[in-house]
């Protein structure tokens, strides 16, 4: 640890709330280097969504490895990309009747919001982009200029324009309003004649694990039909099954112009992003929006490998479901039992929060859970929320283990014991 503490920049986050030296990792499992086990319910922030070092994704990368396969290809043609790109077709878009081109748009989610920023003001020819009170995006300047969250964004360190904040769906301290009149509240910005396209997530991972309603969700496309702004979905946490379905946004029956990918996409933990876009929004010009990391071919094989593992039928779609109700009964449960402490619910699927009051406590339960061996994560503005991203593979037997760490800690957290 001394050579971190001496070298490391002070802007690291994670280990300083898990203090522990991992050595190697398994499904849903952590160890360090003596061989203590945690079990991991943050999954590299939604990232793993198969697990670590899932067997048919690893012998996959090796197999490709052994037989000296293109790592990195910038975008040159390369039989990875091609299998990522069939693969995803067949598989995913063509069965959903979805007619998207895909951008590859560099390593990390931030690059594919950057490039949906870009390419939704290119094909408008207008500039302002609407984004959502408590929305995260991504760190890079582009990205922040579209969060929901003023610490965020002020550390930019110089003015964001050319966007405009709107309300989300739910209060998380309150129950659901009525769909509010989006024609409205987007004339109400001042900015409906240049608003080029608005950017939503369907449940705000990082902003509190709120939930957005499908009513909400399809009445925010319909307006943004209407007045010809473009509608852009932020899956990058939320996709690639972390809800249920493939994409986040499939139980409200939206058809976005823009989706942007990554975390889950790369199967491995390997680093990829991907911005699909209806064909006639495809107006780049070659090398428009480029990046040296933008075809890193391990991350297609990986990426590939896991549709064909586990997409190519419903089963791990109805898994994420059933599994996703029992952990929104746990935590109900542990919200009726401690009705003074007003305690609330929240998430879709395997991606699920229990809000506090007091932000204190929840990350002395995220504190208490890791005593007990358990990783997650706080979010919300104040990190007021605890929040689950178990892996999409977890046991039967792993998730009520977790289940009852998450139990536990709140008991300690609320004096219980």
């Amino acid at each position: 640890m001394s050579v971190v503490a001496h070298r490391e920049s002070e802007v690291r986050s994670y280990s300083r709330i898990w203090p522990a030296m991992f050595d190697h990792a398994r499904g849903s499992w952590l160890y360090t280097k003596p061989g203590t086990a945690y079990l991991d319910f943050f999954s590299g922030a939604g990232t793993l969504s198969y697990g670590h070092n899932e067997p048919r994704l690893k012998r996959a990368l090796i197999d490709y490895l052994e037989r000296d396969g293109v790592t990195h290809g910038l975008d040159m043609f390369t039989t990875a990309r091609a299998d990522l790109m069939n693969t995803l077709s067949t598989l995913i878009l063509e069965p959903r009747s979805l007619d998207y081109k895909i951008v590859f748009a560099g390593p990390a989610g931030a690059t594919a919001v950057e490039a949906a920023l870009k390419l939704a003001r290119k094909a408008s020819g207008r500039k302002v982009v609407g984004y959502f009170n408590m929305g995260y995006h991504g760190m890079t300047a582009g990205a922040l200029s579209v969060a929901g969250n003023a610490e965020r964004r002020a550390s930019a360190g110089v003015p964001l324009g050319y966007s405009v904040e709107l309300p989300y769906d739910l209060d998380p301290n309150g129950p659901a309003t009525e769909v509010p009149d989006f024609d409205r509240l987007l004339e109400g910005t001042g900015r409906l004649a240049d608003l080029a396209a608005v950017i939503v997530e369907t449940v705000q991972g990082e902003g509190g694990m709120n939930t957005a309603r499908s009513a909400w969700l399809r009445a925010l496309a319909e307006a943004c039909r209407r007045h010809g702004a473009l509608l852009i979905v932020d899956d990058i946490q939320m996709g690639c099954g972390r809800t249920g379905p493939f994409f986040s946004f499939e139980d409200a029956g939206l058809v976005p112009d823009m989706v942007c990918l990554s975390k889950g996409i790369g199967g491995y933990g390997c680093p990829l992003s991907l911005l699909l876009i209806r064909p006639e929004l495809d107006v780049w010009r070659p090398g428009e929006h480029n990046g040296t990391f933008r075809g890193f071919n391990l991350a297609f094989v990986t990426g590939a490998e896991a549709l064909r593992t586990y997409w190519s039928d419903d089963k791990l779609e109805r898994s994420t479901r059933g599994r996703g109700e029992q952990v929104d009964q746990a935590l109900q449960n542990i919200a009726d039992e401690y009705p003074e402490a007003g305690l609330n619910v929240r998430g879709r699927g395997l991606a699920r929060g229990l809000g506090f009051p007091d932000p204190a406590l929840a990350r002395q339960v995220q504190s208490a859970a890791f005593e007990r061996r358990l990783l997650m994560e706080t979010s919300g503005a104040r990190d007021d929320v605890v929040k689950l991203l178990p892996p999409l593979t977890i046991t039967d037997d792993e998730l009520e283990e977790g289940l009852a760490i998450v139990r536990a800690s709140v008991r300690a957290a609320l004096g219980g014991e």
